[in-house]
């Protein structure tokens, strides 16, 4: 599904940053779109900044039940800081928490969590139920054999003295030996 991407952009609150940007909301079903801009108030000013398809698939079901399920159900949009006429490229819009804090890990892409509108709901939670298949969860059971009655050998198999068994490395002419 085409969503797209609303950012807003207020002044910043130090001297380092001119302006703070935070995306605010997403539009379901939107048409192309290259930062437009769709309001101003006074020097707050919010862009539909991109339109990104929003893909949903069946093995992530149980992130999307997650994120359905949340207090606040929200998509996730990651952005990458860019250095051009805008300045960030919306890389992709999803509705997996999971799939967001893997974004999140990497410390170079921007993650902002926006609530999600209710057909957006509807259409993501249509989904889950179709496709969710509860995994009834294994406990792993230990191996019950026990391994700690024998001793397989000491030190370093390497070394084939066993009287350098417990012997540390020593210089022998200017290096390591």
């Amino acid at each position: 599904m085409p969503v797209g991407v609303v950012l807003r952009r207020t002044p910043g609150v130090t001297r380092w940053a001119r302006w703070a940007w935070r995306a605010v909301a997403v539009l379901p079903g939107a048409g192309p779109a290259d930062w437009r801009e769709l309001r101003r108030e006074g020097e707050a000013v919010e862009y539909h900044a991109a339109t990104v398809s929003l893909e949903l698939y069946r093995a992530e079901t149980e992130a999307y039940l997650h994120g359905i399920t949340a207090r606040e159900p929200s998509v996730y949009v990651v952005m990458r800081k860019t250095f051009g006429e805008h300045p960030f490229e919306i890389v992709l819009i999803t509705a997996s928490p999971y799939e967001a804090q893997d974004y999140c890990d990497s410390g170079e892409d921007i993650v902002e969590k926006v609530p999600m509108p209710a057909g957006l709901l509807a259409w993501v939670g249509d989904f889950v139920e179709r496709y969710h298949e509860e995994e009834e969860f294994v406990k792993r059971r230990r191996d019950r054999a026990k391994v700690d009655g024998k001793q397989d050998g000491i030190g370093d198999p390497r070394i084939s003295k066993p009287a350098d068994i417990y012997a540390s490395p020593g210089l022998k002419r200017g290096r390591l030996q």
